[in-house]
């Protein structure tokens, strides 16, 4: 039986849904939620609630649900979390689970958004300008080098929260006069893409790419999009994955700036546009499956067609 454990699960029913329907029975999906009004922990075979990430004995809980349960891989769904988990890839192992996702150090990259534009600078990739300093914007600012408007986020941050664009100096005063962790990021002018991307987590290779025009966002995450596809875009993410070192499914955000890709920023997870993926042919899902199962996956980029849209809509769960 291939048991698999989906942590910090929340309203990712799509999801829960995928890895029950690959399984057909030759496996059970476990979930956890710190709520009890988490939807998705609806959709599986079985769910536990459990203490929120930051508390004391947090992962000795998730050790004891992966023995109770006899899971064989583990994977979560929040980036908060990704760290954690890598951060004890060992224990996991030792208990004969497999951690579908990147080590350590990528995950704690990806999360520091000032860190990941050090290292894309760094290699070459184009990306946004980006500030921590917020005197040495100004200046850069008044020399005509950057322009309002821009966005400042936290540094560490996810899900869009707290991320706002800003238009004069006297907003960005403001922001940085309640909060010094933030970071002032150049506004990429474009159109947004995502991808969905599988690195074989016994190759290393890049197995899968599914990329998608973003039309509408709601809540930092894509709420409308189009399929499409671009040799020369399979062929940056290709090079950009082998060279930072991902594993497991990752989620890229990109944009289009008069024909150049710019990446903007990456989560080591499932994002929640990957249903237009699942949907279109693109199953992430099996090729965990197979992972876990010893199998390694063989390349296969791009085999889905172009122009096929995805639009979400609101459903309910009654528990």
């Amino acid at each position: 039986m291939t048991n698999i454990l989906i942590l910090s699960a929340g309203s990712r029913n799509k999801i829960v849904q995928y890895f029950k329907r690959e399984l057909g029975g030759k496996g059970r999906v476990i979930v956890t939620d710190c709520s009890s009004i988490a939807p998705a922990i609806y959709e599986a075979d079985n769910y536990y609630i459990v203490p929120r990430i930051t508390e004391p004995g947090y992962i000795n809980v998730i050790f004891d649900i992966c023995k109770k349960e006899k899971i064989k891989g583990v994977l979560s769904l929040i980036d908060p979390e990704l760290s954690l988990i890598a951060k004890h890839k060992n224990e996991f192992e030792a208990l004969g689970v497999m951690v579908i996702e990147s080590n350590y150090n990528i995950c704690e990259k990806t999360l520091n958004k000032y860190d990941m534009y050090l290292w894309l600078k760094e290699h070459g990739y184009n990306c946004a300008k980006t500030y921590v300093d917020k005197e040495e914007f100004i200046k850069d600012e008044k020399l005509g080098q950057i322009s309002y408007p821009v966005f400042v986020k936290p540094i560490c941050g996810s899900a869009s929260i707290e991320i706002s664009k800003v238009y004069d100096e006297e907003t960005l005063e403001c922001l940085f006069s309640h909060n010094d962790n933030l970071m002032i990021q150049e506004f990429l002018d474009g159109q947004e893409i995502g991808a969905d991307c599988y690195i074989d987590m016994i190759s290393g290779e890049l197995v899968s790419v599914f990329t998608k025009k973003k039309l509408v966002m709601r809540a930092g995450e894509t709420d409308k999009a189009v399929s499409f596809k671009d040799e020369r875009l399979f062929e940056l993410i290709n090079t950009f994955c082998k060279e930072f070192g991902f594993l497991g499914q990752i989620d890229i955000d990109i944009f289009d700036i008069s024909g150049e890709y710019y990446i903007s920023e990456v989560n080591p997870r499932f994002g929640g546009g990957y249903p237009h993926a699942y949907e279109c042919g693109i199953n992430h899902i099996k090729l965990i499956v197979n992972n876990i199962n010893g199998n390694v996956n063989n390349p296969n980029i791009g085999s889905y067609k172009d122009d096929v849209y995805m639009m979400k809509y609101n459903e309910v769960i009654i528990a």
